[in-house]
């Protein structure tokens, strides 16, 4: 079933626009990969679902982004924020802060008061969903910033899960992390997604076999191919997305 429906999406910065009338709906806890060489518009059709594109200055948008069936674009941009989380390309957890703090943080950040056993719980409950709990539960109190590569990017993903999102927004999350890391984070999705809804952007190809459900292609700005997975990897029925799998361009 639908969760997330993006309806004739234009992203336009200034004169250029890099993401041209982009269509598709997001099936309900499943993982769906957006791939597609650089400055093909995969980013940008990402950062439109929670609006983090409006932070950027002089951009603009036409089209529709729904959730379940509520315009994203008719809502308070940091509720939709809330609804809808987002993990980065390289790891950022807030550097001063301990690990504790680093999974509340949208909580501290937004003035939403807890009591301290729901905080521990909602800690101990999110670390445990990020697959990070057992390898951090002694030293809550330390820096997230002392963590590895991999284990930092768990926090990520851990502060976004504490907010409770019924969509996991992942920006290449493996692409500056070691193989060994990159594996444990795949692993994670598959778990994730019996609770989370994920789109995932990701330049490895490889990467979108193993782990997405569902496959969307772009190339400048477009959306060439979108489908089932296992399909589009054996049977892509757009000749740009045959070539850009065979490794013809990219």
């Amino acid at each position: 079933m639908s969760i997330l429906a993006i309806q004739n999406l234009y992203v336009s910065f200034l004169e250029n626009t890099v993401v041209k009338n982009v269509s598709m709906d997001i099936e309900e806890k499943k993982v769906t990969a957006i791939m597609g060489p650089s400055g093909c518009g995969k980013t940008t059709v990402l950062r439109s679902v929670n609006r983090m594109h409006e932070l950027s200055a002089h951009a603009s948008v036409t089209g529709k982004v729904l959730l379940r069936g509520e315009d994203l674009y008719a809502l308070d941009a940091i509720l939709v924020r809330r609804r809808i989380g987002m993990v980065f390309q390289r790891p950022n957890p807030f550097p001063t802060m301990s690990i504790y703090d680093n999974v509340v943080a949208g909580y501290l950040l937004n003035g939403l008061r807890l009591g301290k056993p729901e905080l521990d719980n909602l800690v101990e409950e999110s670390l445990s969903s990020a697959a990070l709990w057992d390898e951090v539960k002694d030293s809550l109190r330390r820096r997230g910033a002392f963590l590895s590569g991999g284990q930092q990017q768990r926090l990520c993903i851990a502060r976004a899960l504490a907010m409770r999102p019924e969509i996991l927004l992942l920006d290449e999350p493996t692409s500056a992390l070691d193989p060994k890391a990159t594996a444990s984070i795949e692993e994670l999705l598959v778990q994730l997604k019996k609770t989370v809804t994920i789109l995932l952007v990701t330049h490895n190809i490889a990467q979108a076999s193993r782990v997405s459900d569902f496959t969307a292609f772009m190339y400048l700005g477009e959306l060439v191919e979108f489908g089932a997975s296992a399909k589009m990897f054996t049977a892509p029925q757009d000749k740009r997305t045959e070539e850009y799998l065979t490794g013809k361009f990219g």
